[in-house]
């Protein structure tokens, strides 16, 4: 197991391109502490805010009142930080592309929740909320110290705090 992870740190520190993108995929950058690429950045923001938004969307019909009422503050701040992020690459500021659709792995959480209904639904959307938002301050905090784009990682750097406080706010609602 330690020669394991010998070989794959080793080829991770041989390519750095190929490390990024790998490591962010494998969660690797994660435990280590690694910043994501910009275009690693880019796509896992993008999806993530997808993910959110289509999420909370179903929250705001399906869900309790303060659950409905998380949802639509999700609607909103999310619906901002991707248009923001969207204005970003479109200027050329920030040269990444920006995914059309989920991936496999949020389509399939969100395959889920489209699933259930009452409390199930509303269990599991609040714990998804807590992970995303675990998932997306992670991201953020590495992009915005180490990113290689000066003006992506200053809006990283800008943005985390409100996920920070969306992920209190997530882990409240399960209480």
């Amino acid at each position: 197991m330690v020669r394991h992870a010998f070989v794959v740190m080793g080829l991770l520190l041989a390519s750095p391109a190929l490390a990024q993108s790998l490591g962010e995929r494998s969660g690797l950058n994660t435990l280590m502490g690694v910043s994501p690429s910009t275009a690693d950045f880019v796509k896992e923001a993008v999806i993530s805010d997808m993910f959110e938004m289509q999420s909370s969307q179903l929250a705001a019909e399906r869900a309790d009142a303060a659950t409905k009422q998380f949802a639509t503050q999700m609607l909103q701040d999310h619906g901002r930080t991707s248009s923001e992020l969207k204005a970003l690459v479109e200027s050329g500021k920030v040269k990444a592309e920006l995914p059309t659709a989920l991936d496999s792995t949020h389509q399939s959480k969100l395959d889920k929740l489209k699933s259930l209904n009452g409390d199930d639904f509303t269990k599991q959307y609040q714990s998804d909320q807590v992970k995303a938002h675990k998932d997306a301050v992670d991201l953020f905090q590495r992009y915005a110290k180490g990113g290689d784009n000066e003006e992506l990682k200053a809006w990283a750097g800008k943005t985390e705090p409100a996920l920070a406080q969306h992920l209190k706010m997530a882990q409240e609602l399960g209480k």
